[in-house]
């Protein structure tokens, strides 16, 4: 009896995608089959980072086609391949940036800026290339996060090159300012320096942009809202009730001007002794799971509030590259790939397909 597409396909409808929860037929990612005789070739395309994850879905695919009768040898290739996907209507994608992801909170003191940083390690970690633009111009902390000194280098005079460390190109305001020097800057201002840092900056072929957001709804959120193409946001919250009505508040101006939440990422969740291991809630406990049950959004999940995760970044060597086989760098890993994949869910931006339409008065 011999294979056919049908047959192999019947076999790869029945094995799971583990990021995305579909088989890989009904999500599409099944590329290139081939059946020549009693042998079989295809790939798999990832829409998602998941350079952790190629082995073992390579090994489930090969064994669900292997298992056929009289099947001989099977060639899977897994890859990622990310594309563009759209954003806030009426606005155009930047150039060599193919997705931007702002990771916001309400209130200061969430554990914001460590988990952008920890999350735009993540997806680089999954083979994604990866920056960090630090939008909190009063309290720029990614150069010290990242362990990054120095002025940026402009080689035409107009535009700037990033900075980089750990795999990251990082942009920030803190770059050009003594560490000391606070910012007395009106909104206006700020408005501006932001929109500078982000279109002056030389991005080199993105997958995705981190946006450290500063927190709370101001001027700052809404010029992100109305004049950078964002992909999608990430709501840092912590367990504690007053930290939530404040998060609440941030989901809800992003739901307003037309931004999808990727999902809700509870910091803080847990604390663990480190001398006897007795763990405890401080903060509260299933405040981020019921406002995502509250809004409709995606529970990402909980990060422990640990001394080490402060220690790491406050050295420049945030815990994913401090120590990225721990238990603490996975968590942010599993975020990382889920954020990735309601991305990769989104529909693809089609602009670019599009000629612009130009009307002249003769």
């Amino acid at each position: 009896m011999s294979i056919t597409v049908e047959d192999v396909k019947a076999a790869l409808s029945k094995v799971t995608d583990p990021n995305t929860g579909k088989d890989y037929c009904t999500s599409k990612e099944v590329r290139n089959l081939k059946v020549d005789g009693a042998d079989v070739s295809f790939d798999i395309e990832l829409g998602y980072p998941a350079k952790s994850q190629v082995d073992a879905i390579r090994a489930s695919v090969t064994d669900a086609v292997a298992a056929l009768p009289g099947v001989g040898k099977v060639s899977a290739n897994v890859y990622s391949k990310i594309i563009s996907h759209t954003v806030q209507r009426g606005l155009k994608l930047m150039p060599n940036v193919k997705n931007i992801i702002a990771v916001a909170s309400g209130k200061g003191g969430v554990g914001k800026s460590t988990t952008a940083v920890n999350l735009a390690l993540a997806l680089a970690a999954e083979g994604a290339s990866v920056g960090v633009l630090d939008a909190d111009i009063y309290g720029p902390s990614q150069p010290m996060m990242l362990g990054i000194s120095g002025r940026p280098e402009s080689k035409d005079g107009k535009t700037m090159e990033p900075l980089e460390n750990h795999g990251l190109q990082v942009s920030s305001i803190g770059f050009m300012i003594d560490p000391d020097e606070p910012m007395v800057w009106r909104g206006p201002m700020v408005t501006q320096a932001l929109q500078q840092l982000l279109e002056q900056t030389n991005w080199r072929d993105l997958d995705y942009l981190v946006v450290d957001m500063p927190p709370g709804t101001g001027d700052i959120q809404l010029t992100l809202s109305q004049k950078v193409p964002v992909t999608g946001a990430v709501i840092v919250t912590t367990p504690q009730d007053i930290a939530l009505l404040d998060a609440r508040k941030g989901l809800k101006m992003f739901e307003k001007v037309g931004i999808p939440i990727l999902g809700v990422v509870e910091n803080m969740s847990t604390h663990i002794c480190s001398n006897c291991g007795h763990e405890e809630h401080i903060f509260g406990h299933g405040g981020g799971a019921k406002m995502c049950a509250d809004f409709g959004a995606e529970y990402l999940g909980s990060l422990p509030l640990t001394m080490a995760i402060r220690e790491q970044t406050d050295s420049g060597k945030p815990t994913v590259v401090a120590e990225p086989d721990g238990p603490v760098a996975a968590v942010y890993k599993q975020i990382a790939r889920k954020i990735a994949v309601k991305v990769a869910e989104k529909a693809k931006d089609m602009t670019s397909k599009f000629p612009s339409i130009v009307i002249k008065n003769d």
